[in-house]
């Protein structure tokens, strides 16, 4: 399998990216890498190109830069170059670790919508402390600020897909987000698109659940409409990383016995800490697209980078994409059935 590689895309980029790549190639014998990137800074930072080929590029996509203009305009950045490679089938998989916009907009432009999902959405794997599993899918994260029924109903497909094939959770439990457990809770889209999910024979929907539940293990698949994602996600992330700080913290504060006892948890304390790192983790996937986009996180260092070339692996060995294509064709009947009761209801 071949992944092609955006070596300019991340705060640390190029060298961390090459570095965590070269961790991958000696870890994963079956893949190739192709590295797009600025043949003058990528090229003296790679020690052994076993299985890995530089394609030079001239042009990179900043961070800052607004992300459909920048693909648009920069034709021969790191990061449109490797989407046109998965595109053109020189390549399986997409990584970046660069502007998040500009790769949902290469992966939605360039690598192409699956025929049948109306929008993309981003997903990734977060912790589960006290369920039957250790983590769950949680998505949309911000592709969609503004989602419709229909689109928190194709989620709840993918997300299950996405549970069963690369976390290997069959049956998957899926919740809707919310700001109350009953089902007449939220706005007109969450209302609906509740109903819609009720009834789904696509996957098994549970119910809603509130952010507060979110890492107790209650559900295998958490669907949100991107706005109200990307403000859960970013405010479990800093609260667990505070109380972490604010408990080391208060050891370090009271005294000798406190120190003495702060020893013995700190096997604890690296566990909850390697379960909450998102270099352990993996990126986030573009679920909805034909081929494994991921985005890892912008500060990501070699190790976060080798980690998700392991998830795109599995993504890739697991027919993760070619699957849920088939499933969305051999279900497309019933799909429109749900979006002809979704239009009688609004209707209504």
């Amino acid at each position: 399998m071949k992944i092609a590689i955006d070596a300019m895309g991340g705060d640390f980029a190029p060298l961390e990216i090459v570095k965590g790549v070269e961790i991958a190639r000696d870890r994963y014998e079956d893949i190739e890498f192709l590295l797009f990137g600025t043949s003058e800074k990528v090229k003296p930072l790679v020690k052994d190109w076993t299985r890995i080929q530089l394609i030079s590029t001239t042009e990179v996509i900043e961070m800052g830069d607004e992300p459909v203009k920048a693909m648009r305009k920069k034709k021969d950045s790191s990061m449109v170059r490797a989407a046109n490679a998965v595109k053109s089938g020189e390549a399986d998989a997409l990584f970046s670790a660069g502007n998040t916009g500009a790769l949902l907009s290469s992966a939605i432009f360039l690598v192409g919508r699956i025929k049948g999902v109306d929008r993309p959405a981003l997903a990734t794997a977060l912790p589960s402390f006290d369920g039957q599993n250790d983590q769950f899918v949680f998505m949309d994260l911000g592709a969609n600020a503004e989602s419709k029924p229909a689109h928190l109903y194709q989620y709840g497909i993918l997300g299950s897909f996405y549970a069963s094939h690369v976390l290997g959770i069959n049956n998957a439990r899926v919740r809707l987000l919310n700001n109350g457990a009953e089902e007449d809770k939220g706005d007109e889209i969450h209302k609906v698109a509740h109903q819609l999910m009720k009834n789904s024979k696509s996957f098994n929907f549970i119910g809603n659940i509130e952010a507060r539940e979110l890492l107790e293990g209650t559900a295998d698949v958490v669907v949100a409409d991107g706005f109200s994602g990307n403000a859960a996600l970013k405010a479990t992330e800093g609260t667990a990383l505070m109380m972490l700080k604010q408990i080391k913290h208060a050891i370090l504060q009271t005294g000798l016995r406190g120190k003495m006892g702060g020893l013995l948890l700190k096997p604890a304390f690296k566990d909850i800490q390697r379960k909450l790192d998102y270099n352990e983790a993996g990126g986030a996937v573009i679920l909805g697209v034909n081929a494994p986009v991921v985005k890892t996180h912008g500060s990501a260092k070699a190790n976060a980078v080798a980690n998700t070339m392991g998830q795109i692996k599995k993504m890739i060995e697991k027919n993760l994409i070619p699957d849920i294509q088939s499933y969305i064709v051999d279900h497309k009947d019933e799909l429109q059935v749900a979006k002809n009761e979704l239009q009688s209801q609004i209707n209504e």
